[in-house]
């Protein structure tokens, strides 16, 4: 709580009411999680029921993060300086038309068509993230921002598998799943028109925005090679990280297969994956001040990496599910903590944010195109368990690598 006892009313206004816009996008995002978490949830075990194999399947799955690593470079040039407001309408509209799609997909050329416009949507959530951060935070306050939109997330992406799990009965979708994935999504729709209302007389929409300018596609490409050589080791580890992540959402849901005995297993076990990340973001930006933001993500990444080497030699349900909580719990702090590193250096050096905006989200959609490939091939080679493992032991082998060669400060000099 604020003390009343500040003697300027105006700066106790502006306190609230930059917070309160945190607040209600934070509220949009936590129900378009639940959306989102519910037919990331539901898409793997789809697929493997019009017959494909988990190798299939992850190839499937990669193919959204391919179309988004297209989108990546084209939205960071031509919606360069748009408002996060015209990002969050353009989320929507192709969010509301996903489920539908993805239900009626019964080859894989449609299920490639849902998994594009599955990468299309993400970018943009990604885009929108970023230049709300910007526009409404300073820089001291970039991780605690991200921090606190990434706990009502995580709350999203928390609950959603537990509600996909119990919707799904031995392991057969059905369209429930997707009528409740619809119906979050109105809701996370209704705080955007909240957020369109209360931003259209908001102080930091002060008409920045810049005229058009024809796009130089050559130009731009030169000026991500030019960005990434100054970026270059925490784009790796941001790949790494979403290697993890996809992993986990390619292989969880079918985790079912491996714990028959306990009832629900895979949204339990997703479940523990994403817990943590509402305990954790509340003092990561502690934990930043103290060690700096690179730092923070690199080792506690490198612990989570060490407890999910365990994952193929554990039998036990239960024990295995309190090592996921673990293991999460660690790697949770490294999402809000290189995420703050990239808005300092988008606020370093605004004349970049376009491409380092689209680097970030780029390198995330590599991510996710290595991750389930590597997931889908190792679960059929060598089971689930073991893929996890592999994946434990190539994330520590790299954290150690960037640990080294990573520079302590990074500035962003950009030579074009």
């Amino acid at each position: 709580m604020v003390p009343v006892t500040f003697g300027n009313k105006n700066f106790i206004g502006a306190y609230w009411r930059d917070h309160k816009v945190l607040y209600i996008v934070s509220l949009m995002v936590l129900f378009w999680s639940l959306f989102d978490g519910i037919v990331s949830f539901v898409t793997p075990i789809l697929i493997e029921n019009h017959g494909y194999s988990k190798t299939a399947i992850g190839f499937i799955i990669a193919s959204s993060s391919f179309a988004g690593a297209i989108f990546d470079f084209v939205i960071s040039k031509t919606l360069k300086n748009t408002y996060y407001i015209r990002l969050f309408l353009i989320l929507f509209l192709v969010c509301f038309s996903y489920p539908l799609l993805l239900w009626s997909a019964n080859n894989i050329f449609l299920f490639l068509f849902c998994m594009t416009l599955w990468g299309l949507y993400y970018d943009v959530f990604n885009f929108g993230l970023f230049d709300f951060v910007s526009h409404n935070s300073t820089k001291d306050e970039h991780c605690q921002s991200f921090g606190v939109i990434t706990i009502f997330k995580s709350v999203g992406y928390l609950i959603a598998p537990i509600i996909a799990s119990l919707l799904i009965s031995e392991q057969i979708v059905t369209a429930t799943p997707m009528v409740y994935s619809f119906l979050f999504l109105v809701i996370a729709a209704i705080f955007f028109v909240v957020l369109s209302t209360f931003s259209s007389h908001h102080g930091f929409h002060q008409g920045e925005e810049a005229k058009r300018k024809s796009v130089d596609w050559l130009k731009e490409l030169k000026m991500w090679k030019s960005v990434s050589f100054v970026l270059y080791p925490v784009l790796i580890f941001n790949t790494l990280l979403y290697m993890f992540d996809s992993t986990f959402w390619t292989l969880g849901p079918m985790f079912e297969e491996n714990f028959s005995s306990v009832n629900n297993f895979s949204g339990l076990f997703m479940a523990s994956c994403t817990l943590p990340m509402l305990m954790t973001g509340w003092f990561v930006e502690a934990i930043t001040k103290k060690f700096g933001k690179k730092r923070t993500a690199y080792f506690s990444f490198l612990i989570s990496s060490i407890l999910l080497i365990s994952f193929g030699f554990i039998e036990n349900p239960y024990v295995l599910l309190f090592v996921s909580f673990l293991s999460a719990t660690f790697g949770s702090i490294a999402y809000p903590a290189i995420k703050g590193a990239y808005v300092d250096y988008i606020t370093e050096s605004k004349k970049y944010q376009g491409e380092v905006e689209g680097l970030s989200d780029f390198t995330t959609n590599i991510g996710f195109i290595i991750g389930p490939i590597m997931a889908g091939i190792s679960a059929d080679w060598f089971g689930i368990g073991a893929a996890f493992s592999f994946l434990g032991t190539f994330s520590l082998v790299l954290v150690i690598v960037l640990i080294i060669i990573t520079p302590k400060h990074i500035r962003m000099i950009v030579k074009e």
